[in-house]
């Protein structure tokens, strides 16, 4: 995934731009990046990888370094940036979030002249911002050089662009996929992903870009240079998991959707007559939580925590990139609390189940702690596809799949033309697949949220909604 932050100012900005950017660590653990501009000494730009070693603490000695009234940084989870571009729209600097899914059609398309080159990652692809650039350069000044681009990319693309005037131009993706929120306080204008980066740093809620909406922030304010468009599908999986407590996306707070929405999955089951009779609920910590508070309210069964996650030495939520590791460290944040396990029937809420690779050790760990049950319930619906818009899974294949490799084994290739069918519980195969994996990893009872309690705990039109992981629809 990833995320940004800007600022320019009529004072230097380079502690803004560190902490700004920081509060986005959540959202990728590959590299960080900052670049600053002063009137004077120009761009001065860092990289560093952040896998091992927080983005605070690999930047921290850097902020000497730094000087200017302008700046931009991001949390990459794929390429290094932001990138220094230098063409005939002039010196500016970069950072991109989204992905592309066509990028050789594009470098095909429109630098196969032996012309162009592109600096190659470790994997020999090509850096996607760096790519995104090369687009933009296309056409004769930046705003039509960035529509341009986000016509011709597959996928999606959000960034930020700093001027070798100390401008910052924020552009939202077409659809506004992504958000994109400006701050302000009286010396100048900041530019976010998550916007309670910037309430931490004295700025005040100015402006939320629409889809496609293109902004040029300057210390005096911003305008709008490019109007949004109608067409919005802003992720669902914000609410659900990728975005922070604290944040608001198209005025709803993301803490109170997760309340909102154990409470409807509680309230839909007594409905249906499935609430199950336990002695805790419990979330599956960090991002389940909230999700279980509200389950636990709505029920009126008591909430607990189980176990602990262990965070002084694995603060972030995102895991490495090899699975094997991956599941141990997974499993060695886990710290279980005997008293509340050992005799006790438990219904846990995960804000998601995904590949389902670490939910085996979850379930062995409970029982081997003496739980007497465990029931399982996901915040949101079986994902049935892999995100094609955003970087978020690093899965190879809609395989790797929990929902996709159960209907598989129950069906064979029968079963992947009635996807629609599994997702809903109320159906025949719907109960068959919740029965597999309940057997399958141990589980007492299984639960998923229902598509249209989602939407009604996000609480917007569903039409502005993209819900693609889990319909397949556009």
């Amino acid at each position: 995934m990833g995320g940004f932050f800007g600022a320019v100012s009529t004072q230097d900005v380079s502690l803004d731009i560190f902490f700004g950017v920081d509060y986005h660590s959540h959202l990728g653990t590959r590299r960080g990046g900052m670049i600053i501009h002063d009137v004077k000494d120009g761009f001065q730009r860092q990289i560093h990888s952040i896998e091992n070693t927080p983005f605070r603490t690999k930047f921290e000695k850097d902020l000497s370094s730094f000087h200017g009234a302008s700046g931009i940084g991001c949390i990459s989870d794929t390429d290094p940036q932001p990138l220094l571009v230098r063409s005939h729209l002039g010196l500016y600097a970069i950072t991109t979030v989204g992905i592309i899914n066509n990028a050789e059609e594009l470098v095909e398309r429109y630098f196969s002249d032996h012309g162009h080159q592109f600096m190659a990652m470790s994997s020999g692809k090509v850096n996607s911002t760096e790519l995104a650039a090369a687009l933009i350069n296309q056409k004769d000044n930046l705003v039509d050089g960035i529509l341009h681009a986000q016509e011709a990319i597959q996928g999606s693309l959000t960034l930020l662009i700093l001027t070798d005037q100390g401008e910052i131009i924020a552009a939202r993706d077409r659809v506004g996929r992504l958000p994109v929120l400006v701050g302000r306080h009286e010396k100048g204008c900041c530019v976010s992903f998550e916007s309670f980066a910037y309430h931490k740093l004295g700025y005040e809620d100015a402006y939320e870009l629409g889809p496609r909406e293109i902004v040029r922030l300057t210390a005096g304010g911003f305008e709008v240079l490019s109007p949004a468009g109608e067409e919005m599908k802003i992720c669902a999986f914000l609410w659900s998991y990728y975005g922070y407590p604290n944040s608001n996306y198209e005025g709803i707070n993301v803490e109170v959707m997760r309340y909102n929405n154990g409470a409807i999955m509680a309230r839909d089951e007594r409905e249906r007559g499935v609430l199950p009779q336990v002695d805790y609920v419990a979330g599956v910590p960090d991002s389940g939580v909230p999700h279980a508070i509200g389950y636990a309210n709505e029920s009126g069964v008591h909430f607990a925590r189980p176990f602990i996650k262990y965070t002084p030495t694995w603060p972030r939520s995102f895991m490495p990139a090899n699975q094997n590791v991956r599941n141990q460290v997974a499993k060695m944040k886990q710290i279980p609390v005997p008293e509340l396990i050992e005799g006790k029937k438990l219904l846990f809420v995960d804000d998601s189940i995904v590949r389902g690779t670490q939910l085996q050790e979850t379930v062995d760990f409970l029982y081997e702690s003496g739980a007497k049950e465990v029931h399982m319930r996901s915040a949101c619906p079986p994902i049935m596809y892999s995100c094609k818009y955003l970087n978020f899974s690093r899965g190879n294949s809609d395989m790797d799949l929990l929902a996709r490799r159960t209907i598989q084994e129950l069906e064979g290739d029968e079963g992947q033309k009635h996807l629609e069918e599994y997702a809903d519980a109320q159906t025949e195969r719907g109960g068959c697949m919740l029965k597999a994996i309940c057997e399958k990893f141990g589980f007492d009872s299984l639960g998923y949220q229902s598509l249209d309690g989602l939407l009604e705990a996000i609480g917007i039109d569903k039409s502005k909604v993209c819900t693609y992981c889990w319909s397949g629809k556009e």
